[in-house]
């Protein structure tokens, strides 16, 4: 990686992380007025005293996007964590069962991956109803299969390494042995995989609130008010053209991040899961080594002749 890619990837990272905690936590230092605050200034143009313009009540629009992207930020980091951990968890447990309880889970996880996201959000919040809540759930729900089928390909690679073999000789459990020795070999590439999910994740949640299944007016969000300012784009265009640029900027920065991750963590090309089970062999051979030595102590050889 050239050293103006690392600076600038860094930076990408320092800034997303601050921009994430202002957004989260205090949205009024950078908006000051209310997002369903209205005013007279109805449809008024991008101006210094609405950096955004108004909407069709005069609120002010980039207000509106400002607090509209905390609900969003909330939806896709807690849905890309539930999926995350329902992912590794079923992926571990699929890739070191036996090999009949691994054909049933992953055909499940197949046909799960052969359904659309998008569907299988619109049947979780059909049946759940709107709202964050149930946007968190189905993309939990919805991403798990595609992080279950990658940790379980690496698990499989991971369990013939030399020292997955030793811990199994000296007695260590299916479940101690994923935990111990497999998980730490795979922080990396979940880490990878979450960062690269969030745009994905934001997607998903902007797609099913402009669908009207997220936030509710007059509470604020980009989607919403995207889908409210559709109408009046060939006049008031920055009703939607704002907010639809504070999203793509938001998943633009989260799969940058999540590439520069993947080129920091693996810059051979090689999985990034895969790049320590080297020293954890050298320590394993050694105590295989040290064992076999301890097994020999004492012992003569039958060629041998005792000296002196």
């Amino acid at each position: 990686m050239s050293r103006a890619r690392r600076v600038i990837g860094q930076a990408v990272i320092v800034i997303a992380a601050l921009a994430v905690i202002v957004l989260l936590a205090w949205p009024g230092i950078i908006a000051h007025v209310a997002p369903t605050a209205t005013g007279n200034n109805i449809l008024a143009g991008p101006s210094a005293a609405h950096l955004f313009g108004t909407d069709q009540l005069g609120r002010d629009v980039f207000s509106r996007t400002i607090y509209g992207a905390r609900p969003v930020l909330i939806a896709s980091l807690l849905g890309v964590v539930l999926a995350t951990v329902a992912g590794v968890g079923i992926g571990l447990a699929a890739g070191t069962a036996p090999r009949w309880l691994n054909s049933v889970i992953m055909r499940v996880v197949d046909v799960l991956l052969a359904i659309p996201v998008l569907m299988i959000a619109l049947i979780l919040i059909a049946t759940a109803g709107s709202g964050i809540r149930s946007i968190v759930i189905a993309i939990g729900v919805a991403f798990t299969p595609g992080f279950a089928r990658i940790v379980e390909g690496s698990v499989r690679k991971l369990r013939s390494a030399e020292y997955v073999q030793a811990a199994k000789m000296f007695g260590s459990t299916p479940a101690r042995t994923s935990v111990r020795h497999l998980l730490p070999n795979l922080l990396t590439e979940v880490v990878v995989l979450g960062t690269s999910a969030i745009g994905w994740a934001v997607l998903t949640a902007t797609t099913l609130s402009f669908l009207g299944l997220g936030v509710q007016l007059p509470q604020p969000t980009g989607a919403t008010d995207l889908a409210a300012g559709a109408t009046n784009l060939a006049t008031s265009w920055w009703l939607s053209v704002f907010p639809g640029l504070a999203i793509t900027v938001t998943i633009l920065a989260a799969n940058f991040i999540g590439d520069y991750l993947l080129a920091a963590a693996d810059p051979g090309g090689r999985p990034a899961a895969r790049a320590r089970p080297a020293l954890h062999a050298d320590r394993a051979s050694a105590a295989v080594g040290w064992q076999a030595c301890r097994g020999h102590r004492g012992r003569r050889h039958p060629g041998s002749r005792r000296s002196g």
